[in-house]
């Protein structure tokens, strides 16, 4: 948010937490891409170094969305409430957007095996952040640096940037935590036009990509927990071709904070390339200012 609403930001982050810290969620079975089974009815598609990478095809139902608000001249005021379908400007167009129909079956099914109640696993993936929406407009900024290459979506969720990316030219490999997210992802491909890139089920604690094969690395509002600034980092280290970038969207978070300083004390250096205010998806009176980080190598 601008500078006034960062404390809201934090406290409504809080009480997020504070609400869903008792409910746990199964962690995904331990195995690279390449072990992971096709599905029924799965697409198959291929990343840098070979892997075989599955396209799930059915996992939360969807259903039609209803009507946003709207102020006068047409233009949203903002979701009063949750919806399954929405609608943003990015990078020049407008995109559609499916996702889960009902958070209670959401929360249903992510709970359904109680053997497997390892890692907590929070649905961040089915809403739509303003950092993606800013990080769509700088990628389509830097069209001629991505466009023929091989990168990266780290944590794609609903897919927005990995299918910005895709139709800007780039050759995107898209990854998530959750298989969720990847269906409703690769549908929302197909509902925007898009050319499906390539979805995998990965770990970022245990990279499935060849070794230092992308160009760019992006993703947005990633980091929202201490926890993963050393996975993340530890992750561009293996994927991040030696002349690569990466590009991380942040909405002014104190965890940006240490990611910064563990980007000093690591051989890495950051440099801020991109800020923008974007209107977030439910209505509330203060824009979200979102600050873009490209990440390289530090030059010996």
């Amino acid at each position: 948010k601008a500078p006034s609403g960062k404390k809201d930001q934090r406290e409504d982050d809080n009480q997020i937490k504070d609400v869903l810290s008792h409910m746990r969620f199964p962690q995904p079975p331990r195995r690279t891409i390449a072990e992971a089974p096709l599905r029924d009815n799965a697409a198959r598609c291929t990343a840098p170094g070979g892997w075989a990478i599955f396209l799930p095809v059915k996992y939360v139902s969807a259903a039609p969305a209803p009507a946003e608000s709207r102020e006068p001249g047409g233009q949203s005021a903002g979701l009063d409430a949750y919806t399954p379908e929405i609608s943003v400007a990015a990078a020049g167009r407008q995109w559609r957007l499916t996702r889960a129909a009902d958070l209670e079956e959401l929360w249903e099914a992510m709970t359904a095996d109680p053997h497997n109640f390892e890692d907590e696993r929070l649905p961040y993936w089915t809403e739509l952040w303003p950092s993606s929406v800013a990080l769509a407009g700088w990628l389509a900024a830097r069209q001629e640096e991505i466009t023929g290459r091989a990168c990266l979506d780290l944590g794609c969720g609903l897919g927005l940037t990995a299918l910005v990316g895709q139709w800007l030219g780039a050759r995107v490999t898209a990854v998530d935590y959750e298989e969720a997210a990847l269906h409703f992802a690769a549908r929302n491909a197909d509902l925007n036009g898009v050319a499906q890139p390539c979805w995998a089920l990965m770990d970022w604690r245990r990279p499935a990509v060849r070794a230092r094969s992308m160009a760019r690395v992006w993703g947005g509002d990633i980091m929202y927990e201490k926890r993963f600034v050393a996975p993340v980092l530890r992750f561009l280290e293996h994927a991040l071709a030696p002349d690569g970038a990466a590009w991380v969207a942040e909405p002014g978070r104190s965890v940006y904070e240490a990611f910064l300083h563990a980007l000093h004390s690591g051989g890495w250096q950051g440099r801020r390339v991109h800020t923008a205010r974007v209107e977030p998806l439910y209505a509330q009176p203060v824009p979200v200012t979102v600050q873009v980080w490209e990440i390289r190598r530090r030059a010996d």
